[in-house]
């Protein structure tokens, strides 16, 4: 075992992170005055050496990884590019990712921006065809125990959501352990900075299990495959083309996962049914996110 993955919660929200929420007065249904925590959202302008990639809204913390997580996902740069350099200008919300050689994407993008405007589609579409190339782990296993404790965990850990909601979650775990525990205001943003930093910091992915609060869709799927985590868990619901994506890539498609339920609709081969439901309590309301009932 990797000695740094030994605990849990080895980077995790911090609600009182006076950056990332704030405080404003409101009215409230009697017509009383009322407080409310909300997150805050900024942009984030990524390079790519010399090109602008893109500029996303997030909550700004962990701008680094963010910015390599996103290139990674995006299809911009491998795991064999090195990296140079990471430049953060907090005042200009910027930040430049340097590669030791300039990348074949970079002409790519700039071609694709001077010509049509299409780049994200085109890169959509590069990610679809790139996942048939790409072999999860298929000795990676989930068991029963393992996905219960680790919603318990995962919903009862003091977070933004829980303070001020209107925010997702994505949770890098090992067996029963959730160890890098990430949110902000675009799901996606929260996976892309697990992805960074399972770069930056050498994590492997093969024994890995990934959880997102959010709903299981084509670009999730793709995220995951691309990580080459084996194995993807979400409180919330499917699509249609998410799930077959999950198919043809061979991953592990949980979702729904909620108290003592959970639905999987791919890679069931993985799952390891040894967990006494008779001792598995529901979920507390409290720890209802969003769309629980719909899959939102």
């Amino acid at each position: 075992m990797d000695e740094r993955l030994k605990g849990e919660f080895i980077v995790a929200p911090d609600p009182d992170d006076q950056r990332l929420a704030r405080t404003v007065i409101g009215i409230d249904q009697n017509g009383r005055e009322a407080e409310q925590r909300v997150v805050t959202e900024r942009p984030l302008t990524i390079f790519l050496n010399g090109q602008e990639i893109v500029t996303a809204m997030t909550i700004g913390d962990h701008p680094e990884w963010l910015a390599v997580g996103y290139l990674l996902n995006q299809g911009m740069l491998t795991a064999r590019e090195a990296i140079t350099g990471i430049d953060h200008d907090a005042e200009l919300d910027v930040v430049v990712v340097r590669t030791a050689a300039a990348t074949n994407f970079e002409e790519k993008l700039k071609k694709k921006i001077r010509t049509s405007g299409c780049a994200q589609g085109t890169i959509f579409g590069d990610l679809v065809e790139s996942i048939a190339n790409i072999e999860l782990a298929k000795d990676a296993r989930i068991r029963t125990s393992w996905l219960y404790a680790l919603t318990r965990k995962i919903n009862t850990r003091p977070s933004l959501y829980l303070a001020a909601g209107a925010i997702h979650g994505s949770v890098l775990c090992q067996e029963d352990r959730p160890l890098i525990y990430i949110e902000d205001v675009g799901r996606h943003n929260a996976v892309d900075k697990i992805a960074g930093y399972m770069m930056l910091h050498g994590i492997g992915p093969d024994d890995k299990i990934f959880y997102t609060t959010g709903r299981l869709t084509s670009e999730m799927i793709l995220k995951c495959v691309t990580m080459r985590v084996p194995i993807l868990v979400s409180r919330s619901g499917f699509t249609a083309w998410g799930v077959e994506l999950a198919r043809q890539a061979g991953l592990t498609l949980i979702g729904r996962a909620r108290g003592q339920r959970f639905l999987a609709l791919s890679g069931a081969e993985r799952i390891v049914f040894d967990a006494d439901l008779s001792k598995v309590g529901e979920e507390d309301r409290r720890h209802n996110r969003k769309g629980a009932e719909n899959g939102d």
